[in-house]
């Protein structure tokens, strides 16, 4: 395994961070078709840390909380909890599907002081590494959730804070507002980034880098769609209707560049897998978030580590990319 400083901040995480979104009960989560049950979740997540990954990415929403429990029993039983680097996330309701009722979701004081609490009472710690605001809320002064944050960091009970999924301009203005104020910043930003989406690119990316800000995009093999043939049927693939909106309307612009990875990858024999985490890398990413569920596909994604992209792999890989209608900002 690899470690790198997570942008600006001291807080060094494995080039790898294993996403839990695959891990829950599946009576409790809205993409149940894929989810693993806590024995299953706890193979992978044990092989992880045996691989040396440090860096694990979970949230309240993901199976309405389950699969918060089930990371949490884990480390508790695998490992000390100083040696681990935890996130989760705040804005949308812990209940089964994302039931919103009153100040259960959005970042309002009330909602991001409840949620934390049940967060950190579902993964059995006294404090989260980085917690991330999971979207844009339209309805909260940007004042009250940055303050609220702030509190948070200052009570211990949060490390550092995190950003997902929202246009620059909004993330710039929360990266002020702290600033203003002298609360706490954003260190890192959790976006949509892959080979097949690269809209980031224009203003996000340059963004964090000129201002330090870490980043770990969520979706780094396109849900899959990267790494395997274009008709391959996987469980996921049939169920995940939140892959579907995202990439389904684009897929004849897409196939292309799924072939050119499939070509890299022949050219050097090693995985398609390897070629898109490689890609990340040498795109200044400091730790792409993974989600898998079975081990085997943890061992094969340690293999790009071992692999360097010429220029102009970089440039086949980049070239028949086509802009994409935003997805991931609400």
């Amino acid at each position: 395994m690899e470690y790198v400083k997570l942008g600006a901040t001291g807080l060094e995480v494995s080039k790898l961070c294993l996403g839990c979104m695959s891990f829950g009960d599946r009576s409790r989560g809205f993409h149940s078709g894929w989810l693993l049950n806590e024995e299953d979740s706890r193979v992978i997540i044990k092989k992880g840390l045996d691989l040396g990954i440090n860096f694990f990415d979970t949230a309240n929403v993901y199976a309405a909380g389950s699969s918060e429990e089930y990371l949490g029993r884990a480390l508790r039983d695998f490992v000390s909890r100083e040696d681990v680097v935890l996130a989760t996330k705040c804005y949308f309701s812990d209940l089964a599907n994302g039931q919103k009722k009153p100040n259960n979701h959005g970042l309002s004081r009330k909602a991001i002081f409840h949620q934390v609490e049940a967060s950190l009472k579902r993964l059995g710690t006294d404090y989260i590494d980085i917690l991330y605001i999971h979207r844009w809320d339209y309805d909260t002064p940007i004042e009250e959730t940055m303050s609220a944050l702030n509190d948070l960091v200052r009570s211990g009970k949060v490390r550092y804070l995190g950003a997902s999924a929202m246009y620059t301009w909004q993330f710039q203005k929360a990266q002020y507002v702290a600033e203003k104020n002298g609360w706490t910043k954003f260190s890192v930003m959790q976006n949509h980034y892959n080979l097949l989406y690269r809209e980031e690119e224009r203003e996000m990316l340059p963004f964090c880098k000129e201002t330090g800000v870490g980043l770990a995009p969520y979706s780094p093999l396109a849900s899959g769609r990267v790494v395997r043939d274009w008709d391959a049927d996987t469980a996921r693939s049939k169920t995940d209707e939140t892959a579907k909106s995202k990439y389904d309307s684009t897929e004849e612009q897409d196939m292309v560049i799924v072939k050119r990875v499939a070509e890299v990858a022949d050219k050097y024999s090693i995985s398609r897998s390897q070629v898109a985490l490689a890609w990340l890398w040498q795109k200044g990413i400091h730790s792409p978030i993974i989600g898998v569920t079975k081990e085997k596909y943890l061992d094969d994604f340690m293999g790009a580590f071992d692999v360097t992209l010429t220029d102009d792999d970089m440039a086949y890989l980049d070239e028949k990319y086509l802009p994409h209608k935003v997805v991931g900002a609400l």
